[in-house]
Parts: C-alpha cells; structure tokens; sequence
C-alpha cells in the first residue's frame, strides 16, 4: 500500500512511508475459508450471549430508573475501562499469542457474569454491583477487540477481508436481531438474572470453538530480541500520530462516537418519556436497528469490490449528522423507527470501510497497537459524550439534543475533510486504492 510521503520536517514519520508488509492473497493461504467459517461461527455464538446483557442491563436501568444519570454512569462504567485497558492490550496483542488473549478475555467475562448471576438469585442487585461487573466486561473487550481485529488479517487473505467484514457486520446485525427479541421475552417473563446464565453458556461454546482454530503466530512473539513493552508502546504511538491516513481515519471514529454514538443511546430515554415506556417499543426500535445493519452488511459484502471505502467513511458520517437531526423533529414513533432504521442501514458501510482501511494499511506487527488506540478512542469518546448528553437530558429534550449533536457532528466531518492533514490523508487513500486496483492480484482471473 502507498502511504504518506516522508517529509524533512517530520523525521519521526520516516519509518510509516514502507509499504506495509500486506496479507497474503486467497491462492496463498490454503485452509483459509475453514478457519474463516470456525472464526465467524464462534464469534457469532458468543455475541449472540453479549448482546442479550447489553441489551437486558440497558433496559434494565432504563425502565428502573429512568434517570439520565445513571445512563450517564452505565455508558461510563461500560466503556471508560475498556479505554484504560485497551492502552496497554494494543502493545499486548504485537507481543504475545492473540489468540490465547481472546479465549483468556471471553473466560474473564463469563466468570464475573456467573458471579452476578448468583449475586443476584440471592438477592443483592444493587446498581454498583451491575456498574462493577460492566466494568468487568468492558475490560474484556478491551483485551478483546485489538487482538481480534489484528487478526482477522492473520487468517483472512487480503482480497477477502472487505468481504469477510462485510459478512462478520450482517452476522453482528442478525445477533442484534435476534437478541432483543430473546432479550425481550426472558426479561420480561422471568428476569435479568436467566440472561447472564445464557451468556455463560453461549462464552463456553464460543470458545471451544474458537480453541480449533489454527493463527500463525508473528515472528516477533517468540523473538529473543524483541523491544521492550514501551519501546513498543511508543513506537505505535508515534506511528498513528505521523500516519497521515491512520491519524484521520482515528480522528472520524471520534468524531462519529462522540457526536452519533452517543447520542443514540438516549433513543431508549427519548421513547420511554415521549412514546410509552412499554419493553415492545424498545425493542422494535432495536429490531429495525439490527434489520438495517443486517441488509446494509449484506450489501457491502456484496459490492465489496466495487466501493470506494474513504467515501463511504465520509459519506456516511455527514449522513449521520443529518438522521441525528431528523430524529430530533420526529413527530411520532414510526417515523422515529424509520430514521433508526436507516442508521442502522449505513452503520456497515462507515464502520467496516474504516476498519478494513486500518487492516490494508497498518503492517501485522503494529496492527494490534493500532486497534488498541481504536479501541481507546471509541471507549472514550462513548462515556465522554454520555457523561454530557445523560445529565442534560434530565435538564432538556433529548430530542434537542440529538438535533444539536446533529449540527455538529456535520461542522466537525465537514472540517475533517476540508483541513490541509484531512485532504492529505484522503488523498493518500485514494491514491493507494487505484495502486492495489492496478495490482496482478487485484485483476479478475482468465
């Protein structure tokens, strides 16, 4: 892949101008497609049990309290430590076995679940102990998603991954689907608690599954000579601050969690105080949601050929900030559930361009410190906003709120695009897209 060009005025970017040492295409890499099958298979089966807690502690809080508070707190304490621990999982996940850091991530999670599960059979269902096991699991996906997404590279051939991601974002989608209605009926018939005792089941499975898969380890893991964990943490960092592409496409992940994400989780609020506080009218809300991520997943999967991946990330991100507003003027729950749903619809296109940018660019070595500072910038900007937007929206409208952030979230990709750094980094992209497309590999074959 071309990058930046190195510049005598920033001789710290020098060593971020090589060609990363790209993923093997699909006729090198025998036995992918099994491994792939195994990957996605395990991974569905384990979010599958994730998604049901998110769901069933977030509508738990919501329809207990109804406080915008203690939303605020539940975004922070399910999200801030996953911010914290991704610092140092990113330099983790280029130093040591990543698939072990993933099985030892998903048994974390499972164990701190039981025990609240059994906390709370007995009786004990204070807030903090549910901030405290969110806490728990937020750590774990920090672990989690930078050795997951580093890789994905490792087992998937480079001419795959847009599509592979594509697919991995409809099977995501079709678990948020699934899962509120599951969610829903065992919640609302039983309780929260038969909820964690799923998602210990569903983390077992997952793992056994994921144990068979074969990942080639990096040279660097087992290399006597190796540099020291902040030799390393320091390289990443200064690889993502002189990596004109890398930098911006961190910068519009933060703009897009900070100023869509966020906001978005006051959609339950907005509906249990406008529209009715009955279970169905959040779930639909989720339903439409996941139904939009699942067709818009199988469409890139599809197209994934085709697109141009830094104008879906631009694109998209613009359109976000004018759903946010439409939102906003709403005038009744159906129309509201369209605009969800179209979110839902774009969601694919933005997060799996910009993840693949991230994968095709970044070279396996440094890949994991990459997706760690990914991690820390979605885990933070997600309680940063929440810790704003929750208290306000005890004191306004949430549906001022999302036009607000509406407004915004355009100005902000708006400069994005239009700053000197921000026309770089785009115009590098594009430059090493026609560069791949012009590739031996990149042609169809006779």
């Amino acid at each position: 892949m071309s990058e930046k060009e190195s510049s005598s005025t920033e001789p710290v970017a020098a060593s971020t101008t090589e060609a990363p040492a790209e993923p093997l295409a699909s006729d090198s890499m025998p036995g992918w497609a099994r491994r792939v099958t195994l990957f996605l298979t395990a991974q569905t089966i384990s979010m599958f049990g994730s998604f049901l807690v998110q769901y069933a502690i977030f509508w738990h809080l919501t329809l207990t309290t109804k406080s915008g508070l203690v939303l605020a707190l539940a975004a922070i304490f399910g999200f801030l430590p996953q911010a914290i621990v991704s610092i140092f999982a990113g330099v983790w996940a280029d130093r040591v076995n990543r698939k072990i850091m993933i099985i030892a991530a998903d048994v974390s999670i499972a164990v701190a679940t039981l025990g609240l599960a059994f906390l709370m059979l007995s009786g004990v269902s204070d807030l903090w102990l549910i901030f405290l096991v969110m806490a728990v699991r937020s750590v774990g996906a920090g672990i989690q998603m930078p050795a997951v997404n580093a890789m994905i590279p490792q087992i998937v051939p480079s001419d795959k991954l847009m599509r592979v991601n594509g697919i991995s974002s409809s099977i995501q989608s079709a678990m948020g689907l699934l899962a509120p209605i599951a969610a829903a009926a065992v919640y609302a018939n039983m309780s929260i608690v038969p909820i964690f005792f799923i998602d210990v089941v569903t983390a077992v499975i997952g793992v056994s599954i994921f144990a068979f898969i074969a990942v080639p380890s990096l040279e660097r893991v087992n290399a006597a000579d190796k540099p020291s964990y902040f030799a390393d943490l320091k390289d990443g960092m200064t690889y993502i601050f002189t990596h004109d592409l890398v930098r911006w496409v961190m910068g519009i992940f933060a703009v897009v969690f900070l100023l869509a994400v966020a906001p978005s989780n006051l959609s339950p609020l907005l509906i249990a105080r406008n529209f009715g506080s009955e279970v169905w009218k959040l779930t639909v809300a989720e339903i439409l949601f996941s139904v939009g991520m699942a067709l818009g997943g199988i469409a890139l999967a599809t197209l994934a050929s085709k697109v141009n991946k830094i104008s879906l990330i631009i694109t998209t991100s613009i359109c976000f900030g004018f759903l946010s507003i439409a939102m906003g003027f709403a005038p009744n729950l159906w129309i509201f559930y369209g605009l969800f749903f179209v979110i839902g619809l774009i969601v694919p296109s933005f997060f799996t361009s910009a993840m693949t940018t991230l994968q095709e660019t970044v070279e396996p070595e440094r890949q994991g410190r990459v997706f760690g500072f990914v991690g820390i910038v979605i885990s933070v900007a997600m309680p940063v906003g929440m810790s704003v937007l929750g208290p306000l929206a005890d004191v306004f409208p949430v549906e001022n709120l999302l036009v607000a952030s509406g407004i915004t979230m355009i100005i902000a990709v708006g400069l994005a695009v239009w700053l000197p750094a921000g026309r770089r980094a785009v115009k590098a992209a594009r430059a090493s897209s026609e560069a791949k497309s012009q590739t031996p590999e990149a042609q169809p074959a006779d």
